[in-house]
């Protein structure tokens, strides 16, 4: 019986034979597939300025650094998103707080990241920045969150991982338009893949000059002349890592990225599939697709009304499962984590609409290999479960 996993890669010989090219190169890290990778992802997202990483988690610790979140700064994120977020927040011993998702968009909800802005302002604290995940691929409402952004004086981080290749207001280039610093994944479940790796855009030459710099060591490079060894010529200006990524890496991602028009219309298509044969199902919400919003469809999670059904959401996992379809979830409420509830106090029934839907999410399979057939043996399956 072949497996359905909720997401996979797909890989095929012009990125086989790009990686095999990369690795008979005389460079195979810190080359010129890094410089052409990072000048694609440029051009395709209309962006300034990019620096690859070795992860998405280190894309967004490296945000956290260079905007120098610190002790007592205070950081607002979703509860449903990654965990990579809010520990990047951790790692610089800032304080992460959330904020409630929009019932409809499962993004964060705008108009309550205003009340907890004016919450902190009465205790005379001031939000650092604000990490707003592009869920599943929707895009949050930048245009309101940007104004915010300006009236109450905080940066802004786009986790764009969900939604590579998505267009908000038609623009495929609207995360560095509207966000101070965005982060890619290309972890091999995302829209193009690169096995790990990441990358940050920005139209800010400075965030962008010390991300450069923080990723390698913290080292900055010198006028050769004024160098003590000229074959060395640089100079440790932070506490940086090493969070850089391989030239077969990108050669690997230069290849894929030629190809995420493609992938795009395959997701979309089996979201269509997915949206006719559910949409009247009793018990089952899809997703609310905004008009302002082309969806990049990294996840299609639906919504089951479990209390109204004969199943519980273990037992309907468990008997996918048992069909060879593996679904998933996304995501455990970050502040329902053992480690956020025991250092930050946070308890359930904090964030009531996350923790709903939790209850009731599941993503279903969604990947460009995922046939016809497969997808309405995954649809025929939850009709009957559900009747």
């Amino acid at each position: 019986m072949s497996i359905i996993n909720y997401n996979s890669h797909y890989i095929d010989n012009d990125d086989i034979n790009a990686v095999i090219s990369s690795l008979r190169s005389k460079k195979i890290t810190q080359g010129e597939e890094n410089k052409l990778f990072e000048e694609k992802i440029k051009s395709v997202f209309k962006t300034k300025y990019c620096s690859v990483v070795s992860s998405g988690t280190a894309a967004l610790h490296l945000c956290s650094l260079a905007l120098g979140f610190k002790k007592n700064d205070i950081v607002i994120s979703s509860p449903i998103t990654f965990l990579a977020g809010p520990n990047s927040v951790n790692y610089c011993n800032a304080t992460i707080d959330f904020v409630d998702i929009d019932e409809r968009t499962y993004n964060l909800d705008v108009n309550k990241l205003e009340q907890k802005i004016k919450f902190y302002k009465k205790r005379k604290k001031n939000i650092k920045a604000v990490i707003a995940t592009d869920y599943a691929g929707q895009p949050c409402d930048w245009r309101k969150l940007k104004s915010l952004s300006k009236k109450y004086k905080f940066y802004l981080i786009n986790d764009n991982c969900h939604a590579i290749g998505a267009k908000y207001l038609n623009d495929i280039g609207y995360a560095s338009k509207f966000a101070d610093l965005v982060i890619h994944s290309y972890h091999a479940v995302k829209n193009i893949t690169t096995g790990e790796g990441g990358s940050v855009l920005t139209n800010n030459r400075n965030l962008y000059k010390k991300i450069e710099s923080l990723k390698s060591h913290g080292l900055v490079k010198i006028n050769k002349k004024k160098a003590e060894n000229p074959n060395w010529p640089f100079l440790m200006k932070y506490l940086g890592f090493n969070y850089r990524i391989t030239d077969f890496q990108c050669a690997l991602g230069i290849s894929q990225l030629k190809k995420l028009n493609k992938f795009l219309i395959k997701r979309k298509k089996i979201a269509n599939i997915y949206t006719r044969s559910l949409k009247n199902l009793e018990n089952l919400k899809i997703p609310y697709i905004s008009k302002e919003c082309d969806h990049g469809y990294h996840l299609y999670p639906v919504l089951i009304n479990f209390d109204n059904t004969k199943i519980n959401k273990k037992e309907l996992i468990n008997k996918f499962k048992k069909k060879g379809i593996n679904l998933q979830i996304h995501y455990y409420p970050i502040h329902l984590q053992p480690y956020y509830k025991k250092k930050f106090k946070f308890r359930k029934g904090d964030f009531p609409i996350a923790e709903k839907f939790f209850s009731q999410v599941l993503s279903l399979p969604i990947y460009f290999r995922l046939k016809d057939n497969e997808i309405y043996k995954i649809t025929r399956f939850l009709e009957n479960i559900l009747k």
